[in-house]
């Protein structure tokens, strides 16, 4: 045991290894304000991210460190904060500077969930504290209004247009633009010209994070938007069986060729528990997304069963992790989202850092 001084807590606190940058959390330079008066010790985590999957692992290890290693603690006091990374880059902060992240959700073929699923990332980010915005990307077939439960016109406030929110959420969708019953026949440039100007032309704000909810395929919408803007990176939401597995693997092919990096597959409908008899169906195959992730050297972030909760929540304007707070199935978005927030940070990591960084490739067991 070692006195009570600044030095030798800052010596037990680096035993703390976050487990997903690999590194001490004084080295990250996560201790701030850090006092001792008389016995007491109080000091500050700040992490990088509100969504951080091992937050609440952070408080009772840092506690058991000090009071393990320095004689005479009385009492600990110990504050969460967190400072979202920025993911720097020049040509993004001239278009939209107060957005320190964006993060495209994608998919190769249509009909996996894709919106469900970023809506869900979005409002569980928020959820945890993040600033986050969400642009609907398909011009076609927009259907965030109906699951994030807005059907009003943004308002026009010096040249921009300000966008909507609910669920803590900002949003911008053609579907707030037009009729809901009228077609958008339009050939590609202007659809991709429509979400240009949903990047440039709405006034976003500080946001820690912005969604794409992207169309599904490979076509003139993503080509623009990795263009246009820089991403800190995508994630590729598939279903387990064959198909949607091949469609997917082309999508992360095609971040690769534009040099966006993939954080992550999400297996989405993985299977259905029965709510009667609580049996387990696998209706879609399974684990197919998690071989793909391995397969192709990136994280596998999770997977989601098909619950008709899930649906209705997307139905009806409140998506499940709002409308369920509490629900296994809510818990298991909310899990997901917070490991891509790690992801985002490991990211930003290995970008500031010489030292090569391990990706983790997997969920940790539970």
């Amino acid at each position: 045991m070692k006195p009570l001084t600044k030095e030798n807590i800052l010596e037990a606190l680096k035993l703390v290894k976050d487990p997903d940058l690999h590194r001490d959390i004084v080295s990250l330079n996560f201790v701030k304000d850090l006092r001792i008066d008389g016995k007491n010790v109080s000091f500050t985590l700040e992490l990088t991210t509100p969504a951080c999957p091992v937050r609440d692992e952070f408080k009772t290890t840092c506690v058991k460190a000090i009071r393990d290693h320095i004689e005479g603690v009385g009492e600990v006091r110990m504050e969460m904060s967190s400072s979202v990374r920025t993911h720097q880059n020049q040509q993004r902060e001239a278009i939209i500077p107060g957005v320190k992240n964006t993060i495209a959700v994608a998919s190769g073929k249509g009909g996996v969930g894709k919106s469900t699923v970023a809506v869900n990332l979005a409002v569980s980010l928020a959820m945890d504290g993040a600033e986050v915005g969400l642009i609907d990307c398909d011009v076609y077939g927009p259907s965030i209004p109906l699951m994030m439960g807005i059907d009003r016109r943004p308002e026009m406030k010096n040249g921009k247009l300000i966008p909507l929110e609910n669920h803590g959420v900002k949003l911008m969708s053609i579907g707030f633009l037009i009729d809901p019953m009228q077609a958008v026949i339009w050939r590609g440039p202007m659809a991709s010209g429509a979400v240009k100007q949903f990047i440039s032309d709405v006034d976003w704000s500080e946001l820690d994070y912005l969604v794409f909810d992207l169309p599904p395929g490979t076509g003139d919408i993503q080509l623009t938007l990795v263009q246009t803007i820089p991403l800190t990176g995508a994630v590729i939401v598939t279903t387990p069986q064959d198909i949607s597995l091949a469609d997917a693997r082309k999508g992360l092919k095609m971040f690769e060729r534009v040099s966006v990096p993939v954080f992550g597959i999400i297996e989405n409908m993985s299977y259905f528990i029965c709510s009667s008899c609580g049996h387990r169906e696998e209706i879609f195959d399974y684990g197919g997304g998690k071989r793909t992730a391995e397969e192709l050297g990136v994280p596998y972030l999770g997977e989601i069963p098909i619950d008709t909760k899930i649906r209705v929540g997307g139905d009806v304007g409140k998506p499940i992790v709002v409308a369920e707070q509490d629900s296994p199935n809510a818990q298991i978005i909310r899990q997901i989202a917070r490991n891509l927030a790690a992801q985002v940070s490991i990211r930003h990591l290995a970008e500031a850092s010489s030292d090569k960084v391990e990706i983790s490739i997997g969920v940790p067991e539970k």
